[in-house]
């Protein structure tokens, strides 16, 4: 069975057909997902779906790109985090593709996620676009290696790749591997040590191939995982027992469902 290991499943997208999503899920065999948190003030509807779903975790977190909302604190998060559905701090890191000017405060926003990372023992979901640089510099600066993570929907190169796991983080392809245009990210994925990686949808959005352009839902990450392993040229079994296991790994505090 695979795992969707980064999903929004709160979106209205997705909550709305609740029901049709967790049975395409099991019809694709897809055994379990991590709902990720974007904003504190929506995160009760990320922990209301785990509590309800025991195949389906929670995360933590305040993305990147939301500014002027109530900003993160180490001690909120840790609180937060204080559940045993929530198996990770994230998604969180940096993103200069969207927002300019002084970004100061984003990276202040980052550094207070690994610091409640490293409070509670749980690891990071970190999102980085056109910032790898500081988002690396942050990581070690901070110590992100003593919780470790996944570098979630990746589509930095291969050195950002290696840095990254350097640090005992993960490295996660979503549907845009899937994506024609996408080679440079094709060679990274068939890099990347199996077991090191992750698959996800980031659902409702980046639905893969032959999907691409409508609603993403966690059951496509099957797609994910074909490509995967058509560019490794492995079974896609090894990749669908690898990512399984990767998962399980990292996000200790998830206890797989029968």
């Amino acid at each position: 069975m695979l795992v969707d290991s980064h999903c929004h499943l709160n979106f209205p997208e997705l909550v709305q057909n609740m029901d049709q999503v967790l049975e395409s899920m099991r019809s694709h065999q897809v055994g379990h997902a991590l709902c990720v948190s974007v904003t504190l003030d929506k995160f009760p509807e990320v922990l209301a779906i785990a509590e309800q779903y025991p195949n389906i975790y929670a995360s933590v977190g305040v993305h990147p790109d939301y500014e002027d909302i109530k900003e993160p604190t180490v001690d909120g998060l840790v609180s937060l985090a204080d559940h045993g559905r929530v198996v990770a701090i994230g998604e969180t890191g940096l993103d200069y593709f969207r927002l300019t000017g002084d970004l100061e405060w984003q990276r202040e926003r980052f550094r207070t996620h690994i610091r409640a990372a490293k409070a509670t023992g749980k690891p990071l979901i970190i999102h980085t676009r056109n910032a790898a640089e500081d988002t690396l510099r942050i990581m070690q600066e901070e110590g992100a290696a003593e919780v470790g993570g996944v570098m979630h929907c990746f589509t930095e190169s291969w050195e950002v790749a290696q840095a990254a796991i350097a640090m005992g983080f993960y490295i996660s392809f979503s549907g845009i591997v899937t994506f024609k245009n996408a080679q440079a990210l094709k060679d990274v994925a068939q890099k990347v040590p199996l077991d090191k990686m992750l698959v996800e949808t980031d659902s409702p959005y980046l639905a893969p191939i032959p999907f691409r352009g409508k609603t993403n839902q966690p059951a496509y990450v099957r797609h994910v995982a074909e490509e995967v392993a058509r560019l490794r040229d492995v079974p896609l079994q090894q990749v669908v027992d690898a990512t399984t296991a990767n998962f399980f790994t990292l996000f200790k505090h998830a206890q797989p469902c029968n």
